[in-house]
Order: C-alpha cells, then sequence, then structure tokens
C-alpha cells in the first residue's frame, strides 16, 4: 500500500461482513499504546468547529464542480463533507466517531476528513491516484473517500470495520515510509476493523478458511504483491494478514502488537518482530500457519 492507501478492504470483504452484529468499541490507548503523533492532514484534540470549517472548505475549493450543495458535518473525532443522493452524512459522522475511538485504543487520536460523494466517478476523482475498484472506502492523507455504492452495500457492521481499517491507515501512516511490510499494515487496520465487532473468525477470513478446510494452509506470509487490486488471492492475503496480528495480541498482548508495528516503522521489520514476540521470522511464521489451521479447520 502507497501513500495511507492505494489499498484497503476489497470486494471480498464486503461479502463477510453482511449480517448484524454489535457496534465496535474499546478504551482509550494508554500512553504506552499510542503511536507517535503527527502525519499529514491529521488533526487530533478536542472539536474546533472554525478549523473543521477551513478543512472543509480547503477540500471543497480542490475540486468545486463536485461539491455543489454539499453538507458539512462535524462530530467528537470525525469531519464529514457529504452530498445527497450519497451516504447519510450524520450517520456517517456517528459511525466516524465511532471509529476513531477503536483506533484510538492502538494508533491514538486522530480527527479525519471523511468524504461522502454522491457517485462512484466522483468517488474515483477524490480517491486518485488510489484505485477504488470493488473498495467501500479508501484512505489518502488525512482523509477516507467512501465509495456509496459499495458502501451502501455493507451491513451496519460492515461499514463500521471499513471506517475503523481505513482510519487505522490515516492514524499510522506507515506505508508512506516503504520499511513496514504490507502483511502488517494491512493486518494492523484489519485488527482495529474487527475490535469488539462480533465478527466470527471463520466469517471474517471466509475464502482462507475455504482453503484451510480443503487442506491449503498458506506456507508463508502474504507479501505486497498478494494485496494488488485484482491479484488472485487478495482476499485471502487481507485475511491472513488480520490472522497474524491477531495471533500477535492473542499470545502476547495488544502492547507486542502495537510495539510491533511501532519499530517496524522505525527500522528492521525482522528485528522488531524478534523483540515484539521473541521469534524470528522463520519461527513466527510457523506459529501463524498452526494458528490459522487451529482458527479456521
Amino acid at each position: 500500500m502507497r501513500v495511507v492507501g492505494l489499498w484497503a478492504v476489497l470486494a471480498a470483504l464486503l461479502a463477510a461482513l453482511t449480517g448484524p452484529a454489535d457496534v465496535p468499541g474499546g478504551p482509550a490507548a494508554s500512553p504506552g499504546q499510542v503511536m507517535d503523533p503527527g502525519g499529514p492532514g491529521r488533526m487530533t484534540g478536542p472539536q474546533d468547529p472554525a478549523a473543521d470549517r477551513r478543512r472543509a472548505d480547503a477540500v471543497i475549493r480542490e475540486h468545486p464542480e463536485i461539491w455543489t450543495g454539499a453538507e458539512v458535518v462535524g462530530s467528537g473525532r470525525a469531519l464529514v463533507v457529504a452530498l445527497p443522493g450519497g451516504a447519510d452524512p450524520a450517520d456517517l459522522a456517528r459511525r466516524a466517531d465511532r471509529a476513531s475511538a477503536v483506533v484510538a485504543r492502538l494508533a491514538g487520536p486522530v480527527r479525519p476528513l471523511v468524504l461522502a460523494p454522491a457517485t462512484t466517478a466522483q468517488a474515483a476523482v477524490l480517491a486518485a491516484p488510489a484505485d477504488l475498484t470493488g473498495l467501500a472506502a479508501v484512505a489518502g492523507a488525512g482523509r477516507v473517500t467512501v465509495e456509496p455504492v459499495s458502501f451502501a452495500r455493507l451491513s451496519p457492521v460492515g461499514r463500521d470495520v471499513v471506517l475503523a481499517h481505513e482510519l487505522t491507515h490515516v492514524a499510522t501512516g506507515a506505508s508512506a515510509d516503504g520499511r513496514t511490510p504490507t502483511w502488517l499494515v494491512e493486518g494492523f487496520a484489519d485488527y482495529a476493523g474487527y475490535l469488539g465487532a462480533g465478527v466470527p473468525v471463520p466469517a471474517a477470513a471466509a475464502e482462507l478458511a475455504a482453503e484451510v478446510r480443503a487442506g491449503r494452509v498458506p506456507a508463508a506470509l502474504p507479501g505486497r504483491e498478494d494485496f494488488a487490486a485484482g491479484a488472485p488471492r487478495a482476499a485471502q492475503a487481507y485475511e491472513e494478514a488480520w490472522l497474524a496480528c491477531r495471533y500477535v495480541a492473542g499470545r502476547f498482548g495488544e502492547r507486542a502488537l502495537v510495539t510491533l508495528y511501532r519499530e517496524s516503522m522505525r527500522g528492521d521489520a525482522g528485528a522488531a518482530l524478534t523483540r515484539a514476540t521473541g521469534m524470528g521470522t522463520a519461527q513466527f511464521t510457523a506459529a501463524w500457519r498452526a494458528y490459522v489451521r487451529t482458527e479456521l479447520s
């Protein structure tokens, strides 16, 4: 993923999130769990209506031909710019607010700008250069763009998961450094997305579960190319990455997962893995494979 989100939750995730479930939530992060502050376009702290209006106006000026008749809605942790015919701005602000609270548990406070255009064509312009094909939303520098058709197909819990996933990318900005493995970038975002969502593991990893039940356990952690739009096993790559991060948090604690992510951003990802888990890449991969087999068999 380049610059905080050229890839995100793929179309397969839409199918995995069609049932009702509880809204995610969680306590705020402790100081030891918060990512380093900063990042392009980020605004943290209490709501500032004047600053919100300036941010919204700046976005509207970028594409005035799109935003005629736009509505701006602020919440405690998010700011939404929406057009009639797209996602309901008040509902989207509430969901983004809750998703930001989930993200704060792991990645620190974030106050993103959520863009909700009325058409897929508008969303493609706003998200460029990201490819929105098959996506419900995609993150950019300090903002998340919602693709209205795919987003509308999601269940309520699916919308919350997708928003938390994308807001994690906004909060961390890790992919801009090129050092953090893609499986960790995407798996960490999905870990935040599924926190408290009540989605069973076999449902969230349905494509991978089908392979495991057929005796095909992944041999290695997914690489960058496995997450590319149109990759034959892109859905499974996201599921594998999520389960890798879920394994770390479950066995070593969320603090270890956050440490792994933070230290991978700063330098050698292999060394960060050893410091966080006590295992090298080969040992970790073997343990993750066993975990995948246990969770999905």
